[in-house]
């Protein structure tokens, strides 16, 4: 560590639900923090399916993470719908029904409201502002500034240019597109899967007018076909003025070896917090970003090591995140067969296997 003054004692690259809930808690901690995001505003363009779990299906879904309440904080104007049913969909279209508490978000409110809740905090912010680089305790614009911080965290998805340039782990991404279509698309949550989603899902979740609707896919397992021709056709089921056509991508391969190299940190997609098995990340950034906001204070204050972000992660996510790679690896297998196939495989006796696949359990029922 440089002896240097610094500009900064965090910065953080990229302000979204990763990077302002770890700017919100360094700012809680007294630490001064700033945020670089190239997007103004925060938020848009919209990127992803916007649904996350109730705080109680959190607490159900991740038991060793503390203080949920404090930390999943969502104002009513970011709630677009509230949801109580998982249909999860084989290729016939007769669903299997499982209660499950969902919100709907307007994503782009909840992540504005996030920024205001770290701002609120101390933290600031600075956007339209592209990073180049990153070396030591430097940060490089494009435009030229430089800014210096003690510490430093890569929180810009899987292009963040830390994750870029100074780790050299490599995973799956399954590309995403996505529409937000006006019409009445019932109250439940949809993932249907088989062959117009190979190795990845389609979905529908409703919202308060309107549906957001998209198709994921592992390219390997196209056949040569395109995104936008699966995308296209599962579209056709549905009746409905678009308003809204997005596209993303999730890395799938579930968290990387390691978190932290020297005063660099990675957090949220950048890290590979996305659930495999259900490709839940906002919620699953949001925890990672806690526990590394709050060890970065620890690490200004009394010099603990940065590592215990990863030791502290393990702790809360580590065998929910185990039992979602296995879900994933041996969900990719099962939805490569046939879709007749699937539809016996998708049947009242293997409803409780395929929830606990989803909900990121043991698989089977051992210990």
């Amino acid at each position: 560590m440089s002896d240097l003054a610094t500009d900064w004692e965090v910065i953080v690259i990229g302000g979204g639900p990763a990077g302002a809930t770890v700017a919100r808690y360094v700012a809680e901690g007294g630490r001064k923090v700033l945020v670089i995001d190239g997007r103004d505003p925060i938020g848009s363009p919209l990127q992803c399916g916007e649904l996350v779990p109730s705080n109680d299906e959190m607490r159900r879904l991740c038991p060793d993470v503390p203080e949920i309440d404090d930390l999943l904080q969502t104002p009513d104007g970011a709630i677009s719908k509230r949801t109580s049913e998982m249909h999860i969909v084989p290729p016939s279209g007769r669903p299997l029904r499982y209660p499950f508490e969902g919100i709907m978000l307007n994503r782009v409110a909840h992540d504005e409201w996030l920024v205001e809740l770290a701002s609120s905090k101390g933290a600031q912010f600075l956007t339209n502002s592209h990073v180049e680089s990153v070396s030591g305790e430097s940060v490089i614009l494009r435009d030229g500034r430089q800014f210096t911080a003690r510490v430093i965290v890569g929180a810009a998805g899987h292009n963040d240019p830390i994750r870029r340039d100074h780790w050299d782990e490599s995973g799956l991404k399954i590309p995403i597109k996505f529409v937000l279509m006006d019409g009445d698309f019932g109250e439940a949550v949809e993932l249907h899967f088989g062959s117009m989603a190979p190795g990845g899902y389609a979905w529908v979740f409703p919202k308060g007018r309107g549906a957001n609707i998209g198709v994921g896919i592992q390219k390997k397992f196209s056949n040569g076909k395109s995104l936008n021709v699966f995308t296209e056709e599962f579209l056709t089921g549905y009746d409905g003025e678009i308003t809204f056509r997005g596209a993303g991508s999730l890395p799938m391969s579930g968290t990387i070896d390691c978190f932290v190299k020297g005063n660099h940190l990675l957090v949220g997609d950048s890290a590979g917090m996305v659930l495999p098995s259900n490709g839940a990340g906002i919620t699953i950034a949001m925890i990672g970003g806690r526990i590394a906001g709050q060890t970065i204070v620890s690490h200004l204050e009394n010099g603990t090591s940065l590592h215990e972000y990863e030791v502290e992660w393990n702790r809360q996510m580590g065998p929910v995140m185990r039992n979602s790679k296995i879900s994933f690896r041996v969900g990719s297998w099962i939805m490569r067969l046939p879709d007749w196939i699937l539809n016996m495989a998708f049947n009242p006796v293997t409803k409780p296997f395929v929830w606990r696949f989803v909900t990121c359990r043991k698989p089977f029922f051992i210990f």
